[in-house]
């Protein structure tokens, strides 16, 4: 059986990064390795940490709870010399219980644009729009692989 690669066909592959297909894998990918992390979603306002030996704590904050859908914040959190706390990456997620899939709403890193999906709202979803979805759901993933081989873990 001959395979052609998918430039010789012609035809775009369903996963390539950027694509509607892609981001809904993330999606789901991420909504699996979220209830890795997190087994039993908390109540509403709850405000967790997960500790680790030798490596960063993790946080996370319910913002709001429903039947379908959950809002998270999840990051790290830096003291500063002055006193304050910065919270990197500081990622506001949705999860769609129902759907079974988690994406970001927010990202504010501070080394990268800040990305918000309400900015995209109402409009068609064009390539950069699909694109910046992607990139920063491709983030979470990888983030939430890194944190769940550490050992990460919001148990009750």
């Amino acid at each position: 059986m001959i395979l052609l690669h998918p430039s010789c066909t012609g035809l775009i592959r369903h996963d390539a990064p950027g694509t509607f297909a892609a981001l809904m894998d993330l999606y789901e990918r991420n909504y699996i390795n979220l209830r890795r992390l997190l087994p039993v979603m908390p109540s509403a306002q709850a405000v967790c940490v997960s500790r680790i030996c030798s490596g960063l704590d993790l946080h996370l904050r319910v913002i709001d709870r429903c039947r379908y859908t959950s809002e998270l914040l999840l990051s790290y959190q830096f003291d500063q010399d002055d006193g304050s706390v910065i919270a990197e990456p500081n990622l506001r997620i949705r999860v769609y219980h129902d759907a079974r899939v988690a994406e970001v709403l927010a990202a504010h890193p501070r080394h990268q644009p800040t990305f918000a999906a309400h900015i995209f709202g109402g409009r068609p979803m064009d390539n950069a729009s699909l694109f910046a979805r992607w990139q920063s759901n491709r983030f979470l993933y990888k983030w939430l692989t890194y944190c769940l081989r550490q050992g990460h873990c919001f148990a009750e």
